[in-house]
């Protein structure tokens, strides 16, 4: 097939399936999406502990109601004394912009947690309409028609 006639998608061809079922596992068992997080928080027994890796500014302007603040700076000297190794951790930061998430779930997992990072972090807890816990009290804003179906706890995919 000429490439110039080529799908861009197409231009590089899709995965085998075995490829694809590992990779797409691989994604499931290190992520975790905010709706599924704040579904099992709400089920009063998630399984997990939320911790959140922002700094003190972040975390004062608002966070996961639950979550425990550890920010990723803090992780090596107080993980010990405020995390369960027994229990699994799921850590956010600011969004899909930013990697603190990431550096975070890398740090718990060099400290023997078994860890994985909420995807969309804070900005897409509060896009979803989902609570955020402040100085003020617990607040929930409207979700965000553009990122999520208004009225309903989850997308149903």
């Amino acid at each position: 097939m000429n490439e110039t006639m080529t799908s861009p998608v197409l231009r590089q061809p899709p995965a085998e399936p075995d490829q694809a079922v590992a990779f797409f596992t691989a994604r499931l068992t290190f992520q975790a999406d905010v709706s599924d997080v704040h579904s099992s928080l709400e089920s009063g027994d998630p399984g997990f502990v939320l911790v959140d890796s922002r700094g003190h500014a972040a975390w004062e302007q608002g966070h996961v109601p639950g979550a425990v603040h550890l920010p990723t700076v803090d992780l090596p000297a107080r993980a010990a004394t405020l995390l369960d190794p027994a229990v699994p951790v799921v850590a956010y930061c600011w969004g899909p912009g930013c990697d603190g998430a990431t550096r975070a779930a890398l740090a718990l997992a060099r400290l023997g947690y078994r860890v994985k990072e909420m995807i969309g972090g804070i900005e897409y807890w509060i896009r979803e309409g989902f609570p955020v816990e402040t100085a003020d009290g617990v607040q929930k804003r409207g979700a965000d028609p553009l990122t999520t179906l208004v009225g309903s706890i989850a997308c149903d995919c």
